[in-house]
């Protein structure tokens, strides 16, 4: 094998790979904007040569076991299957998860030492999921040599997600990130996900609010996706689903109507309760309403208990966002 493109998203792979634009392409999905992060041990095993990872965390595990077996790649770590190629190149989209990969595995390589000059970046702007093959060929997306800057940007940045308060990744902010030219859009992203000073809520749920605020919406109208008014991008159809299911069932609820759930792949697989859910009409509470002009906040009435990166939020350590100052409010 000569040619080998790594991405962050399985549909981008699979476009990838019938336009021929590499012997291998690879895609690595794990979620890094939902829930605890991995462990360190976890971390370190993420990249290596396959073990006794369990599945979901091994960086080929979002790709299709007979591609990789086709390939012979199966059970390799990234390390060693870089050194194996004769180009390496790494194409990311501009979503938060897909930056923070970027930044895991470009740390990775800083400490592993590999040879920046034998791995190009590509950047892209657009999702190329479902670009037919010949458009695709076409596309070319601007390419860049990976330099020791480029790791060293990435290792702090990674490093400060991980952290147990969000300021370091504020921090980032003050400093030149052209190196990695969709980060700061990303960072921002993430921290306005972070608890509103005035709501208590992040942007997307802001979103979902806004856009249940008309009343009687059935709840995948609020989801994002293709061509839909849910712009955010930070969180997925399950992340969603959850974020929702938070809204709507606490002991002082933001949104009514949700006829079914939680939203698990219990109820997913269970077609009666699936159409309950999809035909339910949801609305806005008065709460609700009166969280979504800021004049309530959901914090201080229903308890909180999430993470944001290495941060752990609960009632009693809550950061919050201030959009307009760009500042955190640290716990009091």
């Amino acid at each position: 094998m000569t040619q080998l493109i790594v991405t962050t998203d399985s549909s981008t792979a699979g476009a990838i790979q019938r336009a021929g634009l590499a012997d291998l392409v690879i895609a690595i999905e794990r979620r890094l904007v939902w829930g605890p992060l991995p462990s360190n041990a976890e971390l370190d095993a993420f990249f290596a040569p396959r073990g006794k990872q369990p599945h979901g965390l091994h960086w080929l595990d979002d790709t299709p076991a007979w591609r990789l077996e086709k390939s012979g790649v199966k059970d390799r770590g990234l390390i060693e299957l870089f050194a194996e190629c004769d180009s390496v190149e790494l194409w990311t989209g501009p979503e938060p998860n897909a930056q923070l990969i970027l930044l895991w595995l470009l740390d990775h390589c800083r400490s592993e030492g590999v040879a920046t000059s034998e791995v190009v970046m590509r950047h892209l702007d657009i999702t190329v999921g479902n670009i037919d093959s010949q458009r695709l060929a076409m596309l070319a997306p601007p390419a860049g040599r990976l330099t020791q800057d480029h790791l060293d940007l990435a290792g702090r940045a990674w490093r400060a997600y991980r952290t147990p308060t969000p300021q370091a990744w504020l921090d980032l902010l003050k400093t030149d990130l052209c190196l990695l030219p969709q980060l700061e859009r990303s960072a921002v992203g993430l921290l306005e996900e972070l608890p509103s000073v005035t709501s208590g809520l992040g942007a997307t749920e802001t979103r979902i609010l806004e856009l249940v605020a008309p009343g009687k919406v059935r709840p995948f109208e609020v989801f994002p996706g293709d061509q839909k008014p849910n712009e955010r991008r930070v969180f997925e159809y399950w992340e969603v689903g959850a974020l929702l299911d938070g809204l709507a069932r606490c002991p002082s609820p933001a949104v009514s109507g949700l006829d079914e759930g939680p939203f698990s792949l219990d109820m997913h697989h269970d077609p009666d309760r699936h159409a309950r859910y999809k035909q339910s009409r949801v609305s806005l509470t008065d709460f609700g309403k009166a969280v979504l002009t800021g004049s309530e906040d959901f914090c201080r009435q229903n308890p909180i208990s999430r993470w944001w990166g290495g941060t752990h939020l609960t009632s009693d350590r809550l950061w919050r966002w201030d959009r307009d100052s760009r500042a955190l409010v640290v716990p009091v």
